[in-house]
């Protein structure tokens, strides 16, 4: 599965554009902001129906517009963009338009047609993007732990994603109850419960799903980080939740009160954790930059490969300015595994493109292409190619 082509409309710093990509590698080269990591953004949009660095949809809008418009064209490729993979008979292209006008809700379509619920595209068309903000992973608290662990889990999961919905939207419905109660400075035992019966039902069921997954998920994590790290240290990831405390029933009923007087639940699955550690230590406390980085990217690479298990095919891969936060070693490291046919369609950022091309040149013999020089965006691409975007200001 591929990304043939894009075309983008007041998406962030784009006007108007569009881009035909090669199903090898894609390079956008140029200096801080022309444009490199939105046009990265746009095409995580197309896959998750979310940006991965604005806030907020709206955030992504053009300033001076009111809406924005990505429209992207995928190609099978032999392999079905249906969740479940598979192999239809005969390749076929998915054209995935995602729309947003100010004060009204993002449209998404699939072949020009709304999905009866959004959480249907999600898992269509995997990516994984390695950014240089990824070791908030480990800086920042449990919400980015589980936000990374969840949307992967989601890509891969349908019945996860849909227990996550209910139970965020369950979460959202108790907590504005709570408010209510506060502010009016009474509570209804009974209608709190109407809440907390399902409420505790579904944190199980994402309980048990997260504790399987990570079983799972940590010896392909663990392999990846030995390949970077040449086995200089050993890590762990320790799934941490109050749902394995045989009382936490008992435990979150007891807990209305203080709920009341916070005005918000404080127990549950959203309360989960994954701890990072390295030779038995915090990695946050004990780890130093280089471990840290080779830990992030040692996840993102798991987690590529356990797509890659699940769909049966390999997602995107989005490496935005990674270059410019990691040493030669773990350079190469990378680009051995491109080398080696490890990743399917890649999209690289660079503000140096000597460096890029230092490193990618010398994979034409082992991948079958050649380097080419400021490819048009409206070049056609071909399969044999290393593709070059020279970004400028007005992209």
């Amino acid at each position: 599965m591929y990304l043939e082509k894009i075309n983008l409309l007041n998406f962030k710093n784009y006007e108007e554009a569009s881009f035909s990509f090669s199903p090898q590698i894609n390079c956008f080269l140029g200096g801080n902001g022309s444009g490199k990591t939105n046009l990265l953004d746009a095409i995580y949009y197309l896959c998750i129906s979310k940006s991965a660095f604005a806030a907020n949809d709206a955030q992504s809008i053009r300033h001076g517009a009111d809406f924005f418009l990505v429209d992207g064209f995928f190609h099978s490729d032999g392999l079905a963009a249906n969740g479940a993979g598979g192999r239809p008979p005969e390749d076929k292209v998915f054209q995935i338009t995602c729309a947003l006008q100010k004060g009204q809700r993002k449209v998404i379509l699939s072949d020009k047609k709304p999905y009866e619920k959004l959480v249907e595209h999600i898992g269509r068309f995997p990516v994984v993007l390695i950014a240089p903000n990824d070791t908030d992973l480990v800086r920042e608290g449990s919400e980015e732990r589980r936000r990374f662990f969840d949307t992967m889990l989601s890509q891969i999961d349908p019945l996860y994603l849909e227990n996550l919905v209910q139970y965020n939207n369950l979460l959202k419905q108790r907590n504005s109850l709570l408010r209510l109660f506060a502010d009016r400075r009474y509570s209804d035992e009974d209608m709190i419960e109407t809440y907390d019966a399902p409420l505790i039902e579904l944190a199980y069921q994402l309980y048990g799903q997260r504790r399987e997954f990570i079983g799972i998920f940590q010896p392909v994590f663990q392999k990846h980080y030995t390949y970077l790290s040449e086995s200089r240290e050993s890590v762990d990831l320790v799934y941490e939740s109050e749902l394995a405390d045989p009382n936490f029933r008992r435990d979150f009923t007891h807990s209305r009160v203080r709920d009341l007087q916070l005005q918000r639940t404080n127990k549950g699955a959203h309360k989960d954790d994954f701890i990072f550690e390295i030779n038995g230590f915090s990695l946050k406390k004990f780890g130093s930059q280089g471990q840290q980085k080779s830990f992030v990217i040692a996840l993102k690479l798991a987690q590529f490969e356990i797509i890659a298990h699940h769909k049966q095919f390999r997602p995107l891969l989005l490496l935005d300015d990674i270059f410019d936060k990691l040493d030669d070693r773990r350079i190469w490291k990378l680009t051995q595994m491109i080398a080696d046919e490890i990743f399917g369609q890649l999209f690289v950022t660079d503000a140096r493109p000597e460096r890029t091309e230092r490193f990618f040149s010398g994979l034409g013999t082992q991948r079958h292409s050649t380097w080419r020089h400021s490819v048009p965006a409206n070049a056609q691409p071909n399969a044999d190619q290393v593709k070059v975007f020279r970004m400028g200001p007005s992209e």
